[in-house]
C-alpha cells in the first residue's frame, strides 16, 4: 500500500514538473514570437494544460517570465537565514550566494535552471514592460534581504539605514559581476560568476579613495 507521505511527495513532484514545464514553454514562446506576442493561453496550451491551471501557479505572464529569478531569490534568502549569526552581514550574504551558485553547479537540474535564469535576464533587457516590473521587484527583493539582515543584527530596518544599504550594495555588486561575466546570451557559468562577484565585492573598499593613477 502506498503511504500518505509517498502520495504527497508524488503530488508535489508532479506540481513542480508542471511548473517547470510552464516556465520552459513560456521561454520557448518568448524567444520565438516575443514577449508581447505571447499569451498565457498559448503557454498553457503548449504544455497541454488549461489556462486556469496556469493561473494556479502564476498570477500573470510577468510572474511566469520572472519565475527563474524569483526561485534564485528564494534560495538566496533561505541560505542567508541559515548562515551563522557570528558572520558579518556582507560575509553572510557572500557565503549565502556561494551556496546558491554551488547548487547550480552541483545539482542535476542546475544547468537547466541556470540556463532559464540567463534567458530571463536576456528577456528583461529586451522587454521594456517586463524591465519595469523587474525594477519594482528589485526594490521588494532588497527590502526582503534588508529585513533578514536587520533581524540577524538586532537592529530596526526602518530607523537604521545599514541593512537597506548593505542589501542594495550587494545587489549592485551582483549585477556588475553578472554583466562582466556574461558571454553568450542565455549562458551563465556559476563558478565563474561567483568568482566575479567575489572580485567585485573585494573592490568595494577601493571606491572610496582616489582612482587616479600616479605617475
Amino acid at each position: 500500500m502506498v503511504g500518505a507521505a509517498t502520495v504527497s511527495g508524488l503530488r508535489e513532484r508532479k506540481k513542480q514538473q508542471t511548473r517547470d514545464a510552464l516556465i520552459a514553454s513560456a521561454q520557448r514562446l518568448f524567444a520565438a514570437q516575443g514577449y508581447e506576442g505571447t499569451t498565457t493561453g498559448q503557454i498553457a496550451e503548449a504544455v497541454d494544460v488549461s489556462q486556469r491551471t496556469l493561473f494556479r501557479y502564476f498570477a500573470n505572464k510577468d510572474e511566469v517570465a520572472l519565475a527563474p529569478l524569483d526561485e534564485a531569490q528564494d534560495s538566496f534568502a533561505a541560505a542567508l537565514r541559515a548562515r551563522p549569526r557570528r558572520e558579518t552581514p556582507m560575509t553572510a550574504m557572500r557565503a549565502a550566494m556561494g551556496s546558491v551558485f554551488s547548487g547550480y553547479a552541483d545539482d542535476e537540474s542546475g544547468p537547466r535552471r541556470l540556463r532559464a535564469l540567463g534567458q530571463t535576464f536576456d528577456l528583461i533587457v529586451r522587454t521594456p514592460s517586463l524591465h519595469a516590473t523587474h525594477l519594482r521587484r528589485v526594490a521588494d527583493r532588497e527590502a526582503q534581504i534588508a529585513a533578514i539582515v536587520a533581524e540577524r543584527e538586532g537592529v530596526d530596518p526602518v530607523a537604521d539605514p545599514r541593512p537597506r544599504l548593505a542589501a542594495a550594495v550587494f545587489d549592485a555588486a551582483l549585477q556588475v559581476a553578472s554583466t562582466c561575466q556574461r558571454n553568450e546570451p542565455g549562458e551563465l557559468d556559476p563558478r565563474a560568476l561567483y568568482a566575479e562577484l567575489e572580485r567585485t565585492l573585494d573592490a568595494l573598499p577601493g571606491i572610496f579613495g582616489h582612482w587616479r593613477r600616479t605617475t
